[in-house]
């Protein structure tokens, strides 16, 4: 019998049989196609009988089978992540909370104790500790801050502070609130303890006073460390960044910061000022927003330190690790809206006056520079703006 007649016998009559012993010459090529196809059976090369159709039901057999077996897997394999996961770990954000900011009550939270970096939410504390420099009177609002070159050297977001340039502190306030400013952060810091250091060993003391026992701060700005550790970075939780935010809305006036949505920096001082535009979305998009602070790191995720006063009641919320901006912003704004559905009617915020309505545009402070540049009137040159990442 021909090869031709061999594929024949192959494709059209799969029931026939051969024996190795009746067809010797045919059973070598059988062999040669049955490896090209099946691959090598220890029985067929023996010299068992060889059946097409079993070898071919076998193989559909197997590729009916792949697709459950991976299933099988993929289960198994979601099922050890699932049992090795931390239990604390969303794919939202890490944790979250809501406070009435009168009584510190909570209204609701989720992993509120999870350990996580803060980012640049971290100088919500740094302004606690200028505040509370400025209440000792150990500076003032006018105090003149000589920038240093470890303050222009410092990195991320600023506005990019020149080892020749002298600014108050009040400016640097707002742009550590704004502008999230590192180089601010690190300036202020400087003017208020003597050195960076010093003002971080403050940091932490205000922490434990407070009670914030899942905190510990590591730096002024809330950059991460040269190592990229998280663990000697800045770390905090959602609950203790309540506590913090409570403090500032009860005994500072953080609010005159955080709700200024644009501010120049630098006109005096500067000849084109940079643009300060605050990260916080959500002013003048949900009712009674005004503060407080976001943060962005790739090990912290997306955070935000939220507050909204609404008819004579306050609330805090508290979202930290979200793996973009809006997912940020979108649970924040629903957990607004929950916390004030759960305020209780009797709850009234009596801290200091606020503004509940963002702030525009406003007019800087004067600089108090030695050598000021003189700026160029605003109709004869053009204004340069700063375009940032969004946070």
């Amino acid at each position: 019998m021909s090869i031709r007649q061999d594929r024949a016998v192959l494709e059209f009559a799969p029931d026939k049989c051969v024996s190795a012993r009746s067809h010797p010459v045919r059973l070598k090529t059988l062999r040669r196609r049955r490896r090209t196809i099946y691959g090598p059976t220890s029985e067929f090369e023996g010299g068992a009988r060889f059946s097409p159709r079993r070898a071919l039901r076998a193989r559909f057999t197997r590729a009916r089978t792949r697709p459950a077996r991976f299933v099988c897997l993929l289960s198994f394999v979601i099922s050890l992540h699932a049992f090795f996961a931390p239990a604390c770990l969303r794919a939202d954000y890490k944790g979250a909370i809501v406070t009435d900011a009168a009584t510190g009550a909570i209204l609701s939270q989720e992993n509120a104790d999870v350990v996580s970096p803060p980012a640049s939410v971290t100088k919500l504390m740094t302004f606690l500790v200028v505040h509370d420099a400025l209440q000792a009177g150990s500076l003032r609002l006018d105090t003149p801050v000589q920038v240093t070159a470890e303050d222009a050297k410092t990195g991320g977001t600023q506005v990019w502070l020149d080892p020749r340039e002298t600014f108050p502190v009040e400016e640097l306030l707002y742009a550590l609130m704004i502008q999230s400013a590192n180089d601010a952060a690190r300036a202020l810091a400087r003017a208020s303890a003597g050195s960076r250091e010093a003002f971080v060993s403050r940091m932490n003391a205000r922490a434990a006073a407070l009670g914030m026992t899942h905190t510990t701060f590591r730096s002024p700005h809330g950059l991460p460390p040269a190592s990229r550790k998280i663990s000697e970075g800045d770390l905090t939780s959602p609950r203790d960044l309540a506590i913090l935010s409570r403090e500032l809305l009860l005994h500072t006036d953080v609010l005159k910061y955080s709700s200024t949505k644009v501010r120049d920096f630098g006109t005096g001082v500067r000849a084109t000022p940079v643009v300060m535009r605050n990260h916080n979305h959500l002013l003048g998009a949900v009712a009674g927003c005004d503060g407080l602070k976001t943060g962005f790191t790739n090990a912290a995720g997306f955070c935000l330190a939220a507050t909204a006063q609404r008819d004579g009641k306050r609330i805090i919320v508290v979202v930290m690790g979200s793996p973009d901006r809006k997912t940020r912003d979108l649970h924040v704004r629903r957990l607004i809206e929950e916390g004030f559905s759960r305020v209780p009617a009797t709850s009234t915020f009596d801290g200091p006056p606020t503004r509940v309505d963002p702030v525009g545009a406003a007019t800087t402070v004067a600089p108090v520079s030695g050598q000021p540049l003189q700026s160029t009137p605003a109709e004869e040159a053009p204004t340069v703006r700063f375009v940032l990442p969004k946070r």
